[in-house]
């Protein structure tokens, strides 16, 4: 009987993708092809096209679903893509862009740097090094030269030209708000001084500033430091969070980075303005004649855009990667965050405390939302199984507003320069931060979002304030058999707002997931950490260890398990971790807490994290691709 139903199964499966409609597509192929496995397009792109007319014209190859097929290898937009309510599929016919079976497909939003010349006779770089550092023009884009803060060499990640190696940072002299300023030890660097691009990464607590600098002032062994607008007001103006003086393990810290007198160490690179000339310092396995070196020419590769009336519906992705994402905002406009990656738009401390929402508050903010190489926004049945997200630089994927009935499953994500993950509405634009999102239209709030059995490491390699799975305002929320891993501030993130008042979230499920080797670089972190007023949520059955202490944090707020400001409405049963190290900082009073800590019976700590078929735990494997 087993035998049969297997094979009945089968049958029905196959019966399934024998009439869907399939449009092929290779990047061999030719946009005015038939789009079929003889005859294919070129670009994704113009097969969505092709199914999109077919869905309007009602054609009879959507009768059970439309398959986009990608043979094997790069496609590279030269636009995010843009999915529509036209593109929406439903639940008996589907649209699933696929690869081809045992094809690897990537989708790119990176170009080639090529024409590498050894050595150079800049100045500015010591005469000892310059025969080892390596010359590029930088592709143009139209009529510009591309700019970049990011650049992949054979796959991994070089870093911007830094005053010390990576991870290593200096204590801060003085934060001075009203001068605004930061005062510094002197750097040993000739010349640092008068170069032009310099910006300071500034170590804040729970996040990070990028400022650029506007003037660096030597005084003997200080040097005093002032920025650019518009970051300059809003670094000294925001009070949380702001760097610390004084603080029980010492100042808060710093790194100087881009300029070519910092390019000194393997794997380094600067790209010099107005002349758009790329420098890089190779490591030693590296052969620039050789060499594969990708900048990324876009922020977002995919947009998945509908309304409240006219959701996008019923879209799948499978068995893609999608690679190579840019963040140029802190070019421009410099990066102070408030908390979670987002950028503050304005901030600043009330002279008088209080809203009519929270009688004590005793500051404002107004943030906005990190670009992210896939947008959804109203959306249903938006699911990606078995996809690779990497080298991004900013958020990972984001599910933003009004998204509902969705799936993200047995998906990698690694190499991201912020948050992996991001799911819900975050009150951005001219919305307060502090004051409950209660939107007018409940579908508005993202509901129904399962994320499950994905492994997300090595996430927050730019925005150190990033989380690994970050979930703002949402209702309904199942996430589940996950591992986070290498981030470097918290693991997983639920809810938003400081408050117990209502606002719409509630029903959260954070269950069975593997969180470990979290708060690196910052602090005030949890491996699992939630916001405001949640009833009906649970936290139960997850596996937490591996708290790393941040080498430049100024105190030692960092937890397994952290209930921030006025979390309420939880459930929290049965999390494993190696010691009951929890916190919570002015809670409601629905929580309840069952069981947690090193006395949780294994077979829980051992069932955590992602699991394979039959319930097993799968091991922790990394895919990289070269």
């Amino acid at each position: 009987m087993k035998t049969k139903m297997i094979c009945f199964i089968a049958f029905i499966s196959y019966s399934f993708y024998l009439t869907a409609g399939d449009i092929y597509v290779s990047p061999y192929g030719n946009d005015k092809a038939a789009g079929t496995r003889q005859s294919p397009l070129q670009t994704l792109e113009q097969a969505i096209k092709k199914a999109r007319e077919w869905r309007r014209l009602q054609s009879p190859e959507i009768a059970g679903g439309i398959n986009i097929i990608l043979e094997e290898g790069i496609y590279q937009p030269n636009k995010p893509l843009f999915i529509r309510p036209e593109d929406s599929g439903t639940s008996e016919s589907p649209t699933i862009i696929t690869a081809a079976p045992d094809a690897r497909v990537i989708l790119s939003g990176g170009v080639p740097v090529t024409g590498w010349k050894q050595g150079c006779e800049d100045t500015r770089i010591p005469e000892t090094l310059r025969k080892e550092i390596w010359v590029a023009e930088a592709p143009r884009m139209g009529n510009r030269i591309l700019e970049t803060r990011q650049m992949w060499v054979n796959g991994a990640k070089a870093q911007r030209a830094a005053q010390f190696p990576d991870g290593v940072m200096e204590r801060m002299i003085d934060f001075n708000p009203e001068e605004e300023t930061i005062t510094i030890p002197t750097p040993q660097t000739a010349g640092l001084n008068a170069a032009s691009q310099v910006e300071m990464i500034v170590h804040q607590r729970w996040a990070i500033a990028i400022l650029r600098v506007k003037e660096m002032i030597a005084e003997g062994t200080n040097t005093i430091v002032r920025f650019h607008e518009p970051e300059s007001r809003l670094e000294f103006a925001h009070p949380w969070p702001q760097p610390v003086i004084d603080g029980e393990k010492g100042n808060s810290s710093f790194c100087l980075v881009n300029a070519l007198e910092l390019l000194d160490q393997p794997g380094e690179w600067y790209q010099d303005y107005p002349s758009g000339r790329i420098y890089y310092y190779p490591r030693p396995h590296e052969d620039m004649t050789k060499a594969q070196v990708i900048i990324p020419a876009l922020e977002t590769l995919l947009t998945i855009s509908g309304t409240l009336e006219r959701p996008v519906r019923n879209i799948r992705f499978q068995n893609i990667s999608f690679e190579h994402t840019s963040w140029m905002r802190p070019s421009y406009q410099g990066h102070v965050t408030l908390q979670g990656g987002f950028h503050l738009l304005d901030a600043y401390k009330l002279q008088i405390p209080g809203l009519p929402e929270k009688a004590e508050l005793e500051n404002q903010a107004w943030i906005g939302r990190p670009e992210a190489a896939i947008q959804v926004k109203c959306g249903s049945h938006i699911d990606f199984d078995h996809c690779t997200f990497q080298h991004l630089a900013a958020t990972g994927v984001d599910y933003e507003r009004a998204v509902s009935n969705s799936v993200i499953e047995n998906c990698l994500f690694t190499d991201i320069g912020g948050t992996g993950l991001l799911v819900g509405t975050f009150p951005d634009g001219g919305f307060e931060t502090h004051v409950p999102y209660k939107p007018f239209h409940e579908q508005e709030l993202c509901t129904g979002i399962t994320i499950r059995n994905n492994l997300i490491e090595e996430v927050t390699n730019e925005d150190w304030g990033g989380v690994g799975i970050g979930a703002g305002y949402v209702k309904n929320i199942h996430i589940v058999h996950n591992e986070v891993c290498h981030v470097n501030y918290s693991g997983i993130c639920v809810g938003w707002g400081w408050t117990l008042l209502e606002s719409g979230m509630s029903g959260n499920r954070i269950e069975a997931n593997y969180v470990h080797h979290f708060a690196r670089r910052l602090y005030d972190a949890g491996g699992l950490y939630t916001l405001s007023n949640q009833p009906g949520s649970v936290m139960r059955n997850n596996r937490i260890e591996q708290l790393i202490n941040a080498p430049y944090a100024t105190n030692d707020r960092a937890f397994y398990i952290y209930f921030d400001e006025a979390t309420d409405g939880y459930t929290v049963e049965n999390n494993w971790c190696p010691s009951e190290r929890f916190d919570s900082n002015r809670p409601g009073p629905h929580n309840v807490w069952k069981k947690n800590g090193p006395q949780v019976d294994e077979s829980i700590k051992q069932k955590a994290g992602r699991v394979a078929v039959g319930g097993v735990s799968q091991p922790r494997i990394i895919i990289k691709t070269k």
